[in-house]
């Protein structure tokens, strides 16, 4: 086995100069991305319809997602109707592992409800998330307009509520831009071999075995559901190994 590349070995001094002159671009990079959300806050908004979505207790209207908070950021999972867990989104399931109830409570503290909309039945549904641990609020949208409809890739979507049952959707997002919701992908941006995915731009002989996305599953499984069973499965492919733009 022919070991991989390493960076180039240099002094203490030399590394601190490099690495001062990296930290300028990367904060030229926070402050373009500050510009990018000042701006998303001024979007403008659009009414939805009155909708019904279904959750744990049945059939819910959507401005009572919100949980008496005013804002409302959903993720919409990708769903494999009758499908087995191991069958389930890899990547959809990637965006749900660092979620969980602190996350959530952080959120609430800015007057933000989380929730998962996912166009397969309820039970089903409530029957994967059982499986994998989860606790934040998940409905079925299987009876709902296509406003509510995701797109191949899973979406994030932000909606505000108004007077009354009033609700505006505010912004939506999908491919690359919810990788806000993997930390995953962000801490490995910060490791020498970064993702160690082909599409990236990397210096010649640096390992980049994997298409985008085509680690998040492993033997047959997205790699979160590992933490819940030791279970093989037989290996299948994934629905997130294309290139994500």
């Amino acid at each position: 086995m022919t070991a991989s590349p390493t960076p180039q070995i240099v002094t203490r001094d030399q590394w601190e100069r490099a690495r001062a002159e990296m930290l300028v671009r990367e904060k030229a990079h926070t402050r373009a991305g500050d510009q990018l959300a000042a701006a998303r806050r001024r979007l403008p908004m659009t009414r939805m319809e009155p909708l019904t979505v279904v959750g744990a207790e049945g059939p819910v209207a959507l401005h009572e997602v919100f949980e008496g908070r005013r804002m409302l950021i959903v993720y919409h999972f990708m769903w494999k109707r009758q499908g087995m867990p191991h069958q389930q989104c890899e990547g959809c399931t990637h965006t749900q592992a660092a979620m969980n109830s602190a996350v959530c409570a952080y959120l609430a503290e800015r007057d933000v409800t989380y929730a998962v909309f996912s166009s397969g039945p309820w039970d089903e549904i409530a029957a994967y998330r059982e499986f994998m641990g989860w606790t934040t609020p998940w409905y079925s949208t299987a009876g709902s307009a296509d406003a509510l409809a995701t797109r191949d890739g899973g979406d994030v979507r932000c909606y505000l509520r108004g007077d009354g049952d009033q609700v505006f959707q505010t912004y939506d997002t999908t491919a690359r831009g919810i990788e806000a919701m993997m930390p995953t992908l962000q801490l490995l941006d910060l490791t020498p071999y970064g993702r160690q995915e082909t599409w990236e731009d990397s210096p010649d002989g640096w390992p980049q075995q994997d298409q985008a996305g085509s680690w998040w599953r492993r033997d047959g499984r997205p790699v979160a559901q590992w933490t819940r069973t030791d279970v093989p499965v037989e290996r299948e492919t994934g629905c997130c190994t294309e290139k994500r733009q």
